[in-house]
């Protein structure tokens, strides 16, 4: 027998078990990792997986983990899968050491849709910095209250001690409730304004920090700076942890809106037990007769074209 006639029947044998049986190898391509981040459900990279409430989210440019929503892009500093929280960074944020004006910032604004599935934790103060006396935020002033505040213990009194307001100069105006005007900076937490648009607000810059411990002495110098997203799965998460028992990957069908259980090649709309049985029975009856015959087949091509003897033919079947 010639050696391409080996290559071409050792082909045909791959190709034909290859398709015959089941492969789980589907299970692992949701799961996958950008740079040092792990991504699992309810995220994913690829179009299909993880819940369809956070679907087109992530991207990973260049082992960059980036959130995407409708008020920018954002780097991924952190997913806390235990907490269920993001730590996002704006490379135009305002912190300690640096004081950006010019409304260059994104802000943080999330689709309506998604509103439901994730937005800034209660810890997480956002500080408005050089807002018009026009902005929304201070509408009826003097007469209304403002809405600046002190939110879990951070607020601006402290946020002016950091060396960025040095820089500025004489940039600094600080007015009182019922002053001359207003305060250069306005503490806000994010769901009394349900929305951080530096257009709309007519502010100059933002910063954005979030307390995970008792904070510090040291004050707004020792704040974590960036935005602290808390997210959560809206509906009964049972259907995802029975499709995970059984083995599957948690992920959603071409509607984007149903849930389904990725069982390897073959898609479940409960667990991966029920596609398992059914698979198992069907390739134990029809695809056992499919491979005895085709290899049937295979033998008598082979003893036709290589061993003419009926003798031989006789002694290979």
């Amino acid at each position: 027998m010639s050696t391409s006639t080996t290559m071409l029947i050792l082909s045909f044998l791959y190709l034909l078990f290859s398709a015959l049986i089941p492969s789980n190898s589907g299970n692992a391509t949701c799961r996958s990792y950008c740079g040092n981040l792990t991504i699992d459900y309810p995220f994913a990279l690829h179009s299909g997986c993880g819940h369809p409430g956070f679907r087109e989210l992530l991207y990973c440019i260049n082992d960059v983990l980036m959130f995407h929503i409708s008020s920018g892009s954002y780097r991924v500093l952190d997913i806390d899968y235990a907490y269920q929280a993001l730590t996002l960074h704006d490379p135009h944020m305002s912190t300690c050491d640096n004081i950006v004006l010019g409304a260059k910032g994104n802000g943080f604004s999330v689709e309506q849709w998604r509103t439901p599935y994730m937005n800034p934790t209660a810890d997480n103060v956002f500080m408005l910095i050089g807002c018009s006396a026009q902005s929304p935020l201070f509408q009826g002033f003097p007469g209304k209250h403002l809405p600046c505040r002190n939110v879990s213990g951070m607020s601006c009194e402290e946020y002016y001690g950091c060396p960025a307001w040095d820089l500025l100069g004489g940039h600094r105006k600080v007015g009182s409730m019922f002053g001359s005007g207003p305060p250069e900076c306005c503490a806000v937490p994010f769901e009394a304004i349900k929305a951080i648009n530096l257009t709309r607000l007519q502010c100059e810059g933002y910063s954005s920090a979030y307390s995970l411990a008792p904070l510090r002495l040291d004050g707004a110098n020792g704040w974590s700076y960036g935005i602290r997203v808390k997210y959560s799965v809206q509906e009964n998460d049972e259907f995802c942890r029975a499709c995970e028992a059984t083995g599957g990957t948690c992920g959603y069908g071409t509607d984007g809106i149903r849930q389904l259980c990725m069982c390897g090649k073959l898609n479940s709309t409960s667990n991966c037990d029920s596609v398992k049985s059914s698979s198992t029975r069907t390739y134990s009856v029809v695809d056992s007769y499919t491979l005895i015959g085709s290899l049937v087949c295979l033998l008598a091509w082979i003893t036709k074209n290589h061993y003419p003897s009926p003798y031989v033919m006789h002694l290979i079947i």
